[in-house]
């Protein structure tokens, strides 16, 4: 019941939703060209000033989310604790000079053989074939690169580009990839990492084998399941009968046949104006677990075969079985991390009614991935690094996930909430320089009254602006896409308020957050989760102290 919490205006922080708000807080329907001004559209220009009430001095506010209906992350609270200190970095004490909320370190790590390390607990959802991963990768991959953090380059950018070349079967030319994936290493500096994720067409077109001879281990190879938003492969909408016929030739199913005449001749006359390009659906071969599992295994032996030494998973919101599938099967081929988005997970290019009712919803599926980590690390095994997807957009939902899966989430996937500074700051560049406008995708003539009420130049509307600066150098800027300037503007939001919230928990250190530092706001979120209803959480030793 996320509509208890977002209403399409919040006059606490000056922020209004253009559509519905999804139990994330952002609209249902996020459009690039959008003027404004939800709250993570203002959090990518004015950063962390956004968590608080706006007019200070002159107000008083009070929060409207204290009564909880249903089962969603959104009725899950964190605690707050009057004592104590956990996790305190090394030279720093207990005094109340060193536990401030800025000494909280939001640093995480994954992986087996190798660790992972990102500044921050948080990845990118995989931005693949569609247009607009293309049009704004830069903003996505080079922000995401300066905050230091993980991207996911998705599946088919090399089947569905154009200028790729393929001889006997296998990809030999792949531009769009290379672009991709240089843009985010040109910034890196070992904290994040770039992940490149396979379906069954990359597989085909021999996409590992060209990331392995190319780049080696300087990517992450992630095998797909799913994903939360729909349970059918990856698509995109095409508007040209003639890359229509070459999608087809490249081994793509394409809804309607455009090699059919009576379509052909439809698209002529305008009563077909686009067509669907689909994915193929896995393992329709296979007609037992036990065979999935053994084609698992010699996929994950085969790509080690090829000198990769990080793979990872990324699985949808499937039932129990495949859950558990997906965890037991990443932990025995010792995986670096599994990625597991629960619905209504977000996309450009889902069938909306089936992204309405289809699978698990994230809070329930991500309880039972708990509880089933938690299963085989009672056996003893070396359980494999969980990162979870699902409907996030905001500081809260990052502990929310972090603590409801500890110890094993080690990170949050967002996907349409860190999109927005990209589109935003495309739109404000393209306003700012009419040249730029066309090849970053901008979609404004000028700027709306939302962003020129804060300034006219990028170094007045961006208030993290200096920060990225003094990271690049004065220089540099000029290279630096004002969509990665919004991108680590609205990230050192979600960083502020994330270490505020752990503060509070009396938590300095990402490993110390706990599925302790929760309580469940209704019953029915407790039974799903195992997390203690607000009343009985602690209760115990509450009665101990009165009678004491």
């Amino acid at each position: 019941m996320s509509e208890l919490r977002f209403s399409k205006n919040n006059d606490v922080l000056g922020t209004a939703n253009r559509g519905n708000p999804a139990e994330s807080g952002l609209c249902t329907l996020c459009r690039a060209d959008c003027q404004g001004k939800c709250e993570t559209f203002m959090s990518s220009l004015v950063g962390r000033k956004l968590l608080y009430p706006r007019s200070f001095g002159i107000v008083t506010a009070g929060a409207n989310n204290t009564t909880h209906v249903g089962a969603s992350y959104n009725s899950l609270r964190i605690q707050g604790y009057a004592y104590g200190s956990h996790g305190l970095s090394q030279g720093l004490s207990t005094d109340p000079d060193d536990c401030i909320f800025p000494n909280v370190s939001l640093e995480t790590e994954f992986g087996k053989e190798i660790k992972t390390k990102a500044r921050v607990p948080l990845m990118t959802g995989a931005l693949g074939s569609t247009f607009v991963a293309a049009k704004y990768w830069d903003s996505f991959a080079i922000g995401a690169s300066l905050v230091g953090i993980p991207v996911v380059i998705g599946e088919n950018v090399v089947g569905v580009d154009r200028e790729s070349e393929m001889a006997n079967g296998r990809i030999t030319k792949a531009p769009e990839l290379d672009r991709r994936i240089d843009s985010y290493l040109r910034y890196n500096d070992g904290y994040g990492a770039i992940i490149v994720q396979m379906n069954v067409e990359d597989t085909r077109n021999g996409v590992a084998e060209y990331i392995a001879e190319k780049y080696g281990n300087k990517c992450i190879l992630e095998l797909k399941w799913g994903q939360g938003a729909k349970d059918i492969g990856g698509e995109i909408q095409v508007t040209s009968l003639d890359y229509a016929i070459f999608l087809k030739k490249r081994g793509y199913v394409v809804d309607p046949d455009p090699e059919k005449p009576s379509v052909q001749e439809a698209f002529n006359h305008g009563s077909i104006t686009s067509f669907a390009r689909h994915s193929r659906l896995g393992a329709t071969n296979l007609g037992r677990v036990d065979l999935v599992r053994e084609e698992f295994m010699k996929s994950v032996e085969y790509l080690r075969s090829l000198g990769f030494k990080r793979i990872s998973l990324k699985t949808g919101s499937y039932g129990m079985e495949e859950l558990a599938m997906a965890i037991k099967f990443a932990t025995d081929a010792k995986l670096d991390l599994l990625t597991i988005d629960g619905s209504g997970g977000g996309t450009g290019m889902s069938p909306w009614n089936m992204m309405q009712s289809w699978g698990v919803p994230s809070l329930h599926l991500h309880s039972k991935a708990h509880e089933y980590n938690s299963m085989l690390a009672a056996k003893g095994e070396d359980v494999v690094d969980l990162s979870f997807a699902g409907g996030f957009a905001l500081e809260d939902h990052i502990f929310k996930a972090m603590a409801l899966g500890a110890p094993y989430t080690k990170l949050v996937c967002m996907g349409r909430a860190i999109m927005i500074p990209g589109f935003l700051g495309a739109n404000i560049e393209g306003a700012i320089h009419p040249d730029r406008r066309e090849k970053v995708s901008g979609n404004w003539d000028k700027l709306p009254k939302t962003v020129s009420q804060l300034g006219a130049t990028p170094e007045e509307i961006f208030a993290s602006y200096y920060d990225v600066e003094a990271r690049v150098g004065k220089d540099e800027m000029k290279n630096i896409p004002y969509g990665a300037i919004g991108f680590w503007t609205l990230a050192d939001k979600l960083t502020c308020g994330l270490q505020q919230l752990m503060a509070g928990a009396r938590k300095f250190s990402m490993p110390e957050v706990a599925r302790e530092d929760l309580f469940s706001g209704n019953r029915e979120t407790a039974e799903i989760t195992g997390i203690p209803f607000v009343c009985d959480a602690n209760d115990e030793t509450a009665k101990k102290i009165l009678n004491s």
